[in-house]
């Protein structure tokens, strides 16, 4: 009898500390996370953003299960210079890649090898990296590369203006073509960002044991505007009163011609099914990715944010007017207006972000690296424009503010934009020889940016002035010759 109290006390003691290690290790384990970016979806094409022609039941539930912000802003207005700000954790002032600058016959002006990505933190910190989706920072071989911006494995277009085919014959897996079955430039045989969502499975399944980052940049919804013939299309059929379609005189063919100035989107005879069908094929695949997680029993250590990269677009027979894709906001896809720059921002963490709360912090994608940084643990940069936002995604302790955000394009005659507590600047035209009105909103009465009150803050309009000057420091490669004081 003593001898069995003896062993059995030995198994509860070697129980107890074998217990004890397990929960040590899931308590030392860094949390994994999946950043999800959707391509030129605006900021009323969700439904728990307030979409009412479709819906978008899985991100939906994200939402719920979350943070929902109404103040989070993109890096830019367009593409490059919005995943450049993302990635470098500065704003268009600042991050390397100011604007979309194409390369032949394919690529991007790449971002320079000397640039701390979100990648590089997160492979300091010992996770492993993977980029599923549209890359446009660098061609395959330059500095640029993903794989040489702290990505272990990258699948998908390496060149943006690839992504606008959806049937192209060829991704890129790392250095490597991976041609797929049936495609050509007519030939429109293998979805490709069905292959991309394969691989982003995969990745997570292969890497489940050990923390992980996916940067999960989708090409949905942007144009050209194209789904399979399958049964997300199908629940499309009829809905709509097809009246805005989209014909080109030439044989479908990608709009990624031999020159930058002959690529063209394919004809479309039911945008508005097309387009709905996409962002619901997105929104499956964030079911998807969601699911994936549950099976593999990561879900309460994975982070998932999910954010777009810009405005709703305007091309190959999208209507963001229709949708109201905008979500009441004015502008588009390269307006420097809030409909051009404030995106849908969704933040899951199991056990850490209270389920179904919301937030009106004023936050922009250069926020995501200090966050993610703090978070881990990693050691947090001086010379960046973005501020953790972790304490108010924990609700726990003071959480530090902008003291202003900041963008410019040098496109379309350039155009800056400035938002400053409730405030709003915008000008356009800059580098015109007559530049545009400088216009002032309060977001906090306005935020449709419908009325101008520069005039009746005259002091305020030269303070911002002022910063819009100081904010940033001169590109080479995307110059801004402003014609005004």
């Amino acid at each position: 009898m003593y001898r069995i109290v003896i062993l059995s006390f030995l198994m509860f003691f070697l129980f107890s500390c074998n217990e004890g290690k397990n929960e040590k290790s899931q308590i030392k384990r860094k949390p994994n996370i999946v950043y999800i970016l959707a391509d030129d979806l605006g900021y009323g094409d969700l439904s728990c953003y307030g979409q009412k022609k479709f819906q978008t039941p899985h991100i939906d539930k994200l939402a719920k299960r979350g943070m929902k912000f109404s103040q989070h802003y993109c890096g830019s207005a367009v593409c490059a210079p919005s995943r450049s700000s993302l990635l470098t954790g500065e704003h268009t002032g600042h991050t390397p890649i100011r604007g979309n600058k194409e390369l032949l016959p394919e690529g991007q002006i790449p971002i320079p090898a000397s640039t701390l990505t979100l990648a590089e933190m997160f492979k300091s910190q010992g996770y492993t990296t993977g980029m599923f989706g549209k890359w446009g920072l660098g061609f395959t071989g330059t500095e640029g590369d993903p794989n040489k911006q702290g990505f272990d494995e990258f699948y998908g277009y390496n060149c943006q203006r690839m992504a606008h085919r959806y049937y192209p014959p060829y991704l890129w897996h790392n250095q490597q073509k991976e041609y797929l079955e049936g495609n050509d430039w007519t030939n429109t045989v293998t979805y490709a960002p069905d292959k991309i969502q394969e691989a982003t499975l995969r990745f997570i399944e292969n890497n489940k044991d050990k923390p992980f980052f996916a940067y999960v940049p989708f090409v949905l919804p942007h144009a050209e505007l194209i789904s399979p013939n399958d049964s997300i299309r199908k629940m499309f059929d009829g809905k709509f009163v097809e009246n805005n379609a989209y014909e080109v005189s030439e044989p479908y063919a990608s709009d990624y011609g031999p020159t930058i100035e002959t690529y063209k989107y394919c004809s479309q005879k039911a945008p508005y099914a097309s387009f709905a069908s996409m962002v619901t094929r997105m929104d499956f695949y964030v079911g998807q990715i969601v699911s994936k997680l549950e099976e593999l029993g990561i879900t309460d250590n994975t982070i998932v944010m999910f954010a777009s990269d810009n405005g709703p677009h305007q091309e190959g027979g999208a209507n963001p007017e229709f949708f109201n894709s905008a979500g009441g906001l004015r502008g588009v896809k390269r307006d420097l207006y809030e409909g051009g720059v404030r995106t849908p921002f969704i933040v899951v963490w199991p056990g850490k972000v209270k389920a179904e709360s919301k937030s009106d912090h004023v936050s922009a994608f250069w926020d995501v690296l200090p966050t993610c940084a703090d978070i881990v643990g990693a050691k947090q940069l001086s010379n960046i424009d973005g501020i953790s936002f972790l304490p108010e995604l924990l609700a726990e302790g003071k959480q530090k503010q902008h003291e202003y955000l900041y963008w410019e394009l040098n496109v379309k005659g350039g155009r800056k934009a400035l938002r400053m507590g409730k405030w709003k600047a915008v000008i356009y035209n800059l580098t015109k020889d007559k530049p545009g009105e400088f216009e002032l909103y309060d977001l906090s009465v306005d935020a449709s940016e419908s009325n101008n009150v520069a005039k009746s803050h005259p002091d305020l309009v030269s303070q911002m002035k002022k910063i819009m000057k100081q904010a940033r420091s001169e590109s080479e490669i995307f110059p801004f010759k402003e014609m005004i004081d």
